[in-house]
């Protein structure tokens, strides 16, 4: 049996889609909620997927909540084992830092459904998907520069970088491909206060999810299954 440990910062913020999708493939799925509960980090360099999830703290937040320095020596050393390993939103930005790039607030937020560009390499790779121009749900005021010995996949005009590989065992991902839209209103209460100060109507998020979420979650599914056949051959 596979095993699978996902590092979630916040309860509504979880595997989404990912959790039955994982265990079709045959994943045993742990969850551990990081600051409630310590950093695992053996458990994170020996199992055989580690998916390092979203969250509103910072990448480099270490001074107010020690456990994300930790949560980064860690996620460095399973990239430097070149074990599969996902990073969605704050998880692709401590990716980021954990292979020395900066991470640093846009100065906006970008927040809501809208498609991705795919760079060359990005329509090579499991994101091909959403090269049709799929709106997909972003969440995120903070952005990281590219990785050195990354691959750049897409952006959008608010964000130059949307995601990265490297080699094919590890993805970073700044937008929410794993969020189950039928649970989106647990996120519009969650960060009610974040979407009041970004100015944006949660009715107009709420909204569009009839006509989106069911293309969205088949891309989301074709991306992280084409990422998992990759991943897991390596």
């Amino acid at each position: 049996m596979k095993t699978a440990l996902a590092l979630r910062h916040v309860p509504f913020e979880h595997l989404g889609i990912l959790q039955p999708l994982l265990e079709a493939r045959g994943y045993t799925v742990r969850t551990v909620d990081v600051g409630v509960q310590p950093v695992p980090a053996d458990d994170m360099a020996a199992v055989d997927l580690l998916i390092v999830l979203g969250g509103p703290i910072g990448a480099y937040d270490d001074a107010t909540y020690p456990f994300v320095g930790d949560e980064a020596a860690a996620i460095a050393q399973r990239l430097a084992a070149r074990k599969p390993l996902l990073g969605i939103c704050l998880g692709a930005q401590l990716m980021a830092r954990a292979l020395g790039a900066a991470v640093k607030p846009m100065g906006v937020k970008e927040i809501g459904f809208a498609p991705i560009t795919l760079t060359a390499e990005g329509a090579d790779s499991p994101l091909a998907p959403l090269a049709d121009g799929t709106p997909v749900l972003h969440w995120h005021g903070d952005r990281y520069d590219l990785p050195p010995g990354a691959q750049r996949l897409a952006f959008t005009a608010v964000c130059a970088e949307q995601a990265f590989a490297i080699g094919t065992h590890a993805l970073g991902l700044q937008f929410h491909l794993e969020a189950n839209l039928e649970e989106l209103e647990a996120w519009l209460i969650g960060h009610a206060a974040e979407l009041g100060a970004a100015g944006i109507d949660p009715r107009a998020l709420r909204a569009q999810v009839p006509a989106l979420a069911g293309r969205l979650s088949q891309r989301a599914r074709e991306v992280f299954n084409a990422w998992l056949d990759r991943a897991e051959a390596a």
